[in-house]
């Protein structure tokens, strides 16, 4: 495999700096301000272990490597400037080896074994049974899966956990109302769900006018804890129901999942979870409950944590806790990454806190904090079904096609409006940070062009075309004819490789700092590099040689393009 940039001038700089080649790597940076080098050495870390200012670390390394960037053919030279030491890359070198890099790789360039021989444990989208499919849902849905997908570029062995709501005192208002007012032939209608989530409605507002309906909805979930078959029986079928509508929206948004392990597989482990607090002596008894304390045990700032009601029932914390027990008991993850709204950070914070005191490696537990879909409820106030919000993107995206802001023939429209319009909403979500609330402009969002993700689907497609119009006039393709990549030295072409070049680090950042948005920006200022290059410089027109190698610059795009767009789970179109 090629060696990074980063590696091959780490290489360089370490016997000069008596530091392992690896540290190096990771202080050599994209300069500040154009103009300074194609790479820097910021010489402040360096300081103090080499007791001397930076100024004139850079210095000393300018002049003492100057023998050894004479023979490198990749650096071209080294410029002190200030603290920093500015790196300038032979142009043609640099580009020979990045195209090579990404040639090696295939369709996998970007992909390592970084996280090889680790566990991680993703838990995302966890609906709740019997209750619709919203638009809130869907950002832990496509945040988790762009997780799983960008930490098993890296090598990682994930398991992506579907953490279903499918228990809790919810249920004992469902059976009630079920008994109360069920008609079980809706339940083979075409909304059951609806109807369920309507009994669920109905019931709960009784209770609250009335408290005997609250004291039904108490019996009735205590019936289902204790294993009564009638119960269990009507719980399973609901349960059953739901699942089978969200696959159908999972199976649209290309999302999977390795376990579907809801609330409810943890019943029987939540007495081991209780018996491991009180032999640890975190839990203790508080007027008939059982709780933690956490500032009896040196952990400020939290509220107690209740493990059990004083009438024996169980909280879906508890539930929590016996899963984290469990996924720390059997699988030994490197991390647990909680894909959950921002306002369970309380919760999440407790929960974190109670698997460290019970001896667990609690700092191994990330949340991935969301924001709120803004602007996406009803008149109303209910919020809007997911369902409802990929329909109109589709018939958006199928309307914007046949205006003709894109060439597509009669018989693909529709699935290509298909992936446009959700790859439009799943882009639109993961353009930003998690943390921050989103709104979707529906004008904006299916266009063609802009921060857009059927931008990026029209850039992959358009690539595609080039290659084919070169393959049809001149019968040259990609790695089928000798090219030299050393000809690819204007600015334009320059930008393009560095962002090529950049790519495999994108990820990695990405999975450090649980941020799919790193990878969206990334392809984002790919595509925009690219378009300005396509501007200036001619491809199919340039003469042979150049032809040559710009057809292998157009193919390394167009693979990072439809490698990025799987990792967000956007259908790259090969024609558009």
């Amino acid at each position: 495999m090629h060696e990074s940039t980063r590696d091959s001038i780490a290489r360089l700089l370490a016997p000069a700096l008596g530091l392992p080649e690896s540290e190096v790597t990771e202080l050599v940076e994209l300069p500040r301000e154009r103009g300074r080098g194609d790479y820097a050495l910021p010489c402040f870390p360096l300081a103090r272990r080499l007791r001397k200012p930076p100024q004139a670390i850079a210095a000393e390394l300018a002049e003492s490597l100057a023998p050894a960037v004479a023979a490198d053919p990749l650096v071209a030279r080294l410029e002190a400037s200030g603290p920093y030491l500015n790196i300038h890359l032979d142009p043609a070198t640099f580009a020979r080896r990045v195209l090579a890099r990404v040639a090696q790789a295939g369709e996998r360039f970007g992909e390592s074994e970084r996280g090889a021989g680790q566990r991680v444990v993703i838990d995302f989208s966890s609906p709740n049974i019997a209750k619709r499919f919203h638009i809130g849902h869907l950002r832990s849905t496509v945040i988790g899966a762009a997780l799983v997908r960008i930490h098993r570029a890296l090598g990682y062995e994930v398991i992506g956990v579907n953490h279903l709501g499918d228990w809790g005192t919810q249920f004992g208002h469902l059976i009630s109302a079920w008994e109360l007012w069920g008609e079980p032939e809706r339940l083979e209608g075409e909304d059951p769900i609806g109807y369920l989530q309507q009994l669920y409605v109905r019931h709960n507002k009784a209770a609250k006018e009335d408290p005997s309906y609250a004291d039904r909805a108490r019996a009735a979930f205590r019936r289902l804890e204790e294993g009564d078959p009638e119960a269990r029986a009507l719980w399973s079928r609901m349960r059953e129901i739901s699942l089978a509508e969200f696959d159908r929206i999972y199976r649209l948004l290309g999302v999977e999942f390795d376990e579907i392990a809801g609330e409810s597989f943890y019943e029987d482990k939540m007495a081991h979870a209780l018996a491991l607090c009180e032999q640890r002596g975190i839990a203790r008894e508080s007027e008939g409950a059982l709780i933690i304390d956490f500032a009896e045990h040196g952990v400020e700032g939290l509220q107690p944590m209740l493990l059990r009601r004083s009438d024996g029932a169980t909280l879906y914390a508890t539930r929590d806790l016996a899963a984290g027990i469990y996924r720390f008991e059997t699988y030994d993850p490197a991390k647990i990454i909680y894909v959950i709204g921002a306002p369970q950070r309380l919760h999440l914070q407790q929960l974190f806190a109670a698997l460290g005191l019970l001896g667990f490696p609690a700092e191994r537990c990330h949340h991935v904090a969301f924001g709120h879909v803004l602007g996406m409820s009803t008149r109303e106030g209910t919020a809007i079904l997911l369902d409802e919000v990929l329909g109109r993107a589709i018939e958006l995206a199928e309307q914007r096609i046949r205006e003709g802001d894109v060439r597509v023939p009669e018989d693909r429209i529709e699935e290509t409006a298909r992936a446009v319009g959700v790859g439009a909403v799943v882009f639109a979500d993961l353009r930003h940070r998690p943390i921050k609330d989103i709104a979707f402009d529906w004008d904006r969002l299916v266009r063609f062009e802009g921060e857009t993700g059927p931008y990026l689907q029209y850039t992959h497609a358009r690539l595609r075309a080039i290659l084919d119009r070169v393959a049809e006039e001149h019968g040259e393709r990609p790695g089928e004819t000798e090219a030299d990549p050393g000809r690819l030295v204007t600015d334009e072409e320059r930008a393009v490789l560095m962002h090529l070049e950049q790519y495999p680090r994108a990820i990695e950042r990405a999975a450090r700092e649980l941020e799919p948005s790193v990878v969206s920006a990334h392809l984002l200022d790919l595509a925009a590099a690219f378009s300005t290059f396509y501007h200036k410089h001619h491809v199919k027109n340039a003469p042979p040689e150049l032809r040559r190698a710009r057809l292998e610059l157009v193919e390394a795009v167009r693979r990072v393009l439809a490698h990025g767009l799987g990792l967000l789970g956007i259908e790259a179109l090969e024609r558009m």
